[in-house]
């Protein structure tokens, strides 16, 4: 057996969790947390650890240079530095519009990568 000991990202309160295994990744327990959040967390950080991904695009034609984007959902942790350099050679063309999809299927995770903000095509110059 062994304990994890995590600072659980669930919730404001960050709440000091030890996770106890078998040793071979099953979970027996969870303790410190102080909602059902930090249980789930723990479990699954443990066995499974996934993050969303928030970051920026180049704009072509917008009022700004670069749009923010995020993943839709949580991607699994390892698939991380393979969805920055999808976000690296990525383009985007204005207008664009809060949830708009700028990747599909981001870097084979089955998850969208989707625009966080509207932004207008950029005015012709008179």
């Amino acid at each position: 057996m062994s304990i994890i000991e995590l600072t659980c990202i669930s919730c404001p309160l960050g709440c000091a969790l030890k996770v106890e295994t078998d040793g071979q990744g099953q979970v027996l327990s969870v303790s410190g947390n102080t909602c059902k959040r930090g249980e789930t967390y723990g479990k699954k950080e443990v066995t499974a650890p996934t993050r969303t991904v928030t970051s920026t695009v180049r704009l072509v034609g917008g009022r700004a240079p670069v749009l923010p984007v995020r993943t839709r959902t949580d991607i699994p942790k390892d698939k991380i530095f393979e969805c920055m350099e999808a976000i690296r050679s990525a383009t985007a063309q204005a207008p664009v519009a809060i949830g708009d999809v700028i990747l599909a299927d981001i870097a084979g995770t089955g998850v969208d990568l989707v625009a966080t903000r509207t932004v207008e095509r950029e005015a012709p110059a008179c």
